[in-house]
């Protein structure tokens, strides 16, 4: 049996190692599973034609970029608000935007980075509803919230005690309840509202009555423990503040009348 020259031995493996991938080729990293929402017009949204919108897509996919993933390698996965902890800690996610606002409660479960934004909670009523003017007008109403949202509770324990509460497991399913008058208000951050008032054929029919009625820092989270990954994050979250894209995408998705946060200090680290 003829035994080939190390030459030639050493050309096979080397066009096996290039038909393979091998050796850093991009195929290797496969897809990156990030969680969004996908019912929040002007954050996360998934468009009849099966497209992403909103600033959070944004942030997400200049991330990813960062982290060495094109726009066709991400995956983008729905999460509800009361999930995300546990798609972060059964790793069916990679890390999570979905205007996940940061407190102690949540830093049990899910480290962050960030924070990337900094929203106010705020109520939306229907246009021509003139008897909420102040979170205490609630007390003799009923508001709509998601389940798992922080926005209730801060209302039910601080302001209106005696407020009436719908729990949805999406926005938009309170924004339909408001729209029928089911409920008075829908609560939530400012963003998310906003995001929906604009909308195509929302136009005239809500208003948000102008409350700051909290600070939401929204961070990024990712699996408790993950060290690395949350610095390759923040580094990434500072390097698209500095590089403008930040500010451009804040004016894209929330129109350029909307009075926004500069980006906030990342504190994360």
């Amino acid at each position: 049996m003829k035994v080939p020259q190390a030459g030639a031995v050493a050309a096979v493996i080397a066009l096996a190692l290039t038909a393979s991938g091998c050796g850093g080729n991009e195929d290797d990293k496969g897809t990156l599973s990030i969680g969004i929402k996908f019912d929040q017009p002007g954050i996360g949204m998934r468009e009849t034609d099966g497209t992403f919108t909103g600033f959070d897509v944004d942030v997400a996919t200049y991330v990813a970029k960062e982290l060495g993933y094109k726009p066709e390698r991400i995956e983008f996965k729905q999460v509800y608000s009361n999930d995300r902890e546990l798609l972060l800690q059964y790793n069916e996610v990679q890390f999570v935007v979905a205007s996940y606002s940061i407190n102690e409660k949540r830093m049990e479960k899910v480290d962050f980075a960030g924070p990337y934004f900094v929203a106010h909670q705020d109520l939306l009523t229907r246009a021509g509803d003139t008897s909420i003017n102040k979170p205490e007008d609630l007390n003799s109403k009923t508001m709509c919230s998601v389940t798992g949202s922080t926005s209730a509770e801060n209302l039910k324990k601080n302001l209106a005690p005696k407020a009436g509460l719908l729990e949805q497991s999406g926005y938009s399913d309170c924004l339909v309840a408001l729209q029928d008058s089911r409920v008075d208000a829908m609560t939530t951050d400012n963003a998310i509202l906003a995001g929906y008032a604009a909308r195509k054929g929302n136009e005239g029919k809500f208003k948000l009555t102008g409350q700051n009625l909290s600070n939401e820092n929204y961070g990024i989270g990712v699996k408790k423990g993950n060290k690395e990954l949350k610095r390759k994050i923040n580094d990434a979250l500072k390097k698209m503040v500095a590089d403008g894209s930040w500010e451009s995408a804040v004016k894209k998705n929330f129109g350029e009348n909307y009075k926004y946060e500069p980006a906030p200090q990342i504190t994360t680290g």
